[in-house]
């Protein structure tokens, strides 16, 4: 299985930790000789408008943060490996476990490559590791790095 590893999928979240997996990703891409694309999902807030009154309509408010993404995206590539073509990247909007699921089985990712920092105690409880997530629902392997481990 892990030898047709053609693709590697990288969430990244724009982090300091985000940028010590994509850089470990790079890695793991010339192991197999793999193409790299990063990932970023921009949380939907669709299902938040009951709670609050934006002062702008919440689609503007989700585009100009999509806009906002892709830039950051290029921006965070050229920075963390030198030059933006270095790897292809994905800006997508939604649920962020089923966004990065669905794009990895679209694109027959041979692995995704993930860091295992997120959320903790009782945001955890409430919302989810997103890591824990993808590792359960994934068309391909997934392959965790804890991003604190000493080099």
């Amino acid at each position: 299985m892990l030898k047709n590893v053609k693709t590697i999928l990288v969430p990244v979240d724009f982090s300091k930790n985000s940028a010590k997996i994509l850089k470990d990703s790079v890695d793991v891409a010339q192991n197999f000789n793999a193409k790299l694309t990063a990932i970023f999902i921009v949380q939907s807030f669709e299902d938040y408008s009951g709670f609050f009154v934006p002062h702008i309509p919440i689609d503007q408010f989700q585009n100009e943060i999509y806009a906002g993404a892709k830039k950051k995206m290029a921006n965070f590539i050229e920075d963390n490996l030198g030059q933006v073509d270095a790897c292809d990247s994905y800006i997508g909007m939604g649920d962020v476990v089923e966004e990065i699921i669905k794009y990895a089985d679209e694109i027959k990712a041979g692995m995704i490559v993930m860091g295992t920092h997120g959320y903790k105690g009782l945001e955890r409880i409430l919302f989810g590791s997103v890591a824990e997530q993808v590792v359960k629902n994934s068309p391909c392997p997934v392959l965790t790095i804890n991003p604190y481990r000493k080099k």
